[in-house]
């Protein structure tokens, strides 16, 4: 039998030279959370040279304590191989839930790319470098 995906999440995928962003649809919850994760490692294996892994949440509607956890997961597996972790556009309720469970400062920052990257104002294309987070 083969799984079907999940139509409460959808992971859509950019990429570029050593960057790739996930952007999240749906729902990041007990059903979904380890399609999440496991689309991250995914990511992490086809690029060896990944140094940021963004996760884009505009589009998320709901993240229950799973959802959490796939974040604490996925922020693991990008320390291990010395990668930083970015959650983007986080709504105002994973903002929230960030903030109360103390995992908030576990995510690098717009300042911490740039400072990574001499402090450079660079233009970005999606093609080449991922666009600023919000």
């Amino acid at each position: 039998m083969t799984a079907l995906p999940n139509p409460l999440l959808a992971v859509a995928i950019e990429e570029g030279p050593g960057w790739a962003r996930l952007r999240l649809t749906g729902d990041l919850d007990y059903d979904t959370s380890h399609e999440l994760v496991a689309r991250a490692r995914e990511r992490m294996t086809a690029q060896p040279d990944l140094n940021d892994l963004y996760l884009d949440c505009a589009a998320l509607g709901l993240c229950d304590s799973m959802g959490v956890s796939a974040l604490l997961q996925i922020h693991r597996d990008t320390a291990a191989r010395d990668a930083r972790l970015h959650v983007e556009a986080a709504p105002s309720f994973l903002a929230r839930i960030m903030r109360i469970t103390g995992i908030d400062h576990l995510f690098a920052h717009a300042e911490d790319r740039q400072s990574a990257r001499g402090g450079g104002d660079e233009e970005a294309t999606t093609e080449q470098r991922p666009s600023p987070t919000l």
